[in-house]
């Protein structure tokens, strides 16, 4: 057998981080996040919701802790990130915003976005 000299892929330390990268690794995150924790939150508030006043009012004593509010600003930004991130996609999918320059001002877009989107929502819930 012969030695020759095998064509080397690049890989993660050939290439530098960039936010169209990140933006694409979040969206399947969150989405998967979105499907196990939002899904065991809203079934959590169903079946409390069906189980009586003071399931419930175990649940909204949970819900409105510290930690319990944590999960639900982290669930509200994981959701407006993946919304956010599925409209670039839809763009991209027609063609458009392939090269670098757009390619990467539309992932700081979606990343600014969903940050203000969840910063104005939750200023609505405490405020409005």
């Amino acid at each position: 057998m012969a030695n020759r000299a095998r064509p080397l892929s690049p890989h993660l330390q050939v290439y530098r981080w960039r936010s169209n990268m990140l933006v694409s690794i979040l969206h399947r995150v969150t989405g998967s996040g979105l499907a196990t924790v939002g899904a065991a939150v809203l079934l959590w508030w169903l079946l409390a919701a069906a189980s009586g006043p003071q399931a419930y009012a175990f649940f909204l004593d949970a819900a409105t802790s510290p930690l319990g509010r944590l999960v639900l600003f982290g669930l509200t930004f994981v959701f407006f990130q993946h919304l956010c991130s599925g409209v670039r996609h839809l763009y991209m999918d027609t063609g458009e915003g392939y090269d670098p320059a757009t390619s990467r001002r539309l992932a700081s877009l979606t990343l600014a976005g969903s940050t203000i989107l969840t910063l104005v929502t939750w200023f609505l819930v405490y405020f409005a």
